[in-house]
């Protein structure tokens, strides 16, 4: 009887070591996985501070930059992205280069920008932009800019303009078409 019990002790320990273990595997195998995922799509997405942005918004190449600033939590600025997308297709070949400058707070890129970007299958060039001090580089941007978005920069070289509204695809060809004289 009392091998019995030691025996049954013995195989109650060992199998919810075995359990736990299996436990443990799962948990890393899962753990692995959904960091390759995170690892697929984030490779790309740069964050910037203004500072780091900064140059992206003052190229001197030839090129029409069309500068998206948005957020996955503005309607606004979710819907008219396809344009945006639309635009970089259409125009690649004229030199015009989309940039999509997401406002995304830092805590949610992992659960709710990156996978935004891959489940539209986002072509354009996303970045984000982790910069706290909005009252320094809102006025730098553009001295007009209110600090809501969506709002847009279209430039080549020195030529510029700044819209703080959202835009269809006509909208935005027509605002982009006059850079490529």
């Amino acid at each position: 009887m009392k091998f019995n019990i030691l025996f049954f002790t013995f195989l109650l320990i060992v199998g919810c070591k075995w359990h736990e273990n299996n436990a443990e595997t799962a948990l890393v195998e899962t753990w692995r996985t959904e960091f390759v995922v995170h690892e697929d799509f984030s490779k790309d997405l740069k964050v910037y501070d203004f500072k780091g942005l900064e140059p992206l918004l003052n190229k001197k190449d030839g090129k029409v930059h069309v500068v998206n600033f948005w957020a996955t939590w503005c309607v606004p600025c979710v819907k008219e992205l396809p344009y945006f997308e639309q635009l970089q297709k259409a125009y690649a070949h004229k030199n015009v280069e989309v940039l999509l400058v997401s406002l995304d707070f830092p805590h949610q890129y992992d659960t709710k920008l990156k996978p935004f970007i891959n489940e539209r299958k986002i072509q354009s060039q996303v970045v984000a932009l982790d910069d706290a001090d909005m009252n320094a580089w809102i006025p730098k941007v553009d001295a007009s800019w209110s600090g809501s978005i969506p709002a847009t920069i279209i430039y080549k070289d020195d030529e510029r303009q700044f819209f703080e509204q959202s835009f269809t695809f006509e909208e935005l060809e027509k605002q982009v078409k006059p850079f490529l004289n």
